[in-house]
């Protein structure tokens, strides 16, 4: 089964449609994909788990790994550190994004299979899936559409699924 991401807001599955928004800095060919550029990378990801905050979400329905946050919880973004683009533990005293966040943006979060078999270091890190803001706002390369048809979505999807990122 394949999710496709569009630019033009569309984000489209078997029987199923809803609203997206991507990177700030569109959609760029992978390979051309920098750290911070704010670019989505074009091509097909497959998932690789789904994070929640347990004090906000009920475990989603889903078949895929579903991993519960906790405020220690983090990604390493600094592109020349052994752990780059990976789950880390804080305080973490390298370039890292929180994923304990205190608006509601990753409250689910659909880690996608970006940049990490095998892991170039500044080729990007964190493509994710997740609850875009309120104002559908462009994100910083993930692909972001409102909770509740992020939930819907991730109950159709199974370990092979594929999310397309297209331009």
């Amino acid at each position: 089964m394949k999710f496709t991401a569009r630019p033009n807001g569309k984000f489209s599955g078997p029987g199923f449609t809803a609203r997206c928004v991507l990177g700030k800095g569109g959609v760029v060919v992978a390979g051309q994909k920098r750290e911070g550029d704010g670019a989505s990378p074009a091509g097909s990801w497959p998932i690789r788990r789904v994070f929640y905050r347990p004090d906000r979400v009920a475990p989603p329905k889903t078949a895929l790994e579903k991993v519960p946050l906790t405020p220690d919880d983090g990604w390493c973004d600094e592109a020349h550190h052994p752990l780059y683009n990976l789950f880390v533990s804080l305080p973490f005293k390298h370039s890292h994004e929180k994923l304990w966040r205190d608006d509601h943006v990753y409250d689910v979060i659909v880690e996608l299979g970006y940049n990490d078999d095998p892991i170039v270091p500044g080729h990007g890190s964190a493509i994710f899936m997740h609850i875009a803001q309120p104002d559908f706002r462009p994100t910083e390369g993930c692909i972001a559409m409102e909770k509740e048809d992020l939930l819907a979505a991730l109950e159709m999807m199974t370990p092979d699924t594929l999310i397309e990122i297209s331009f």
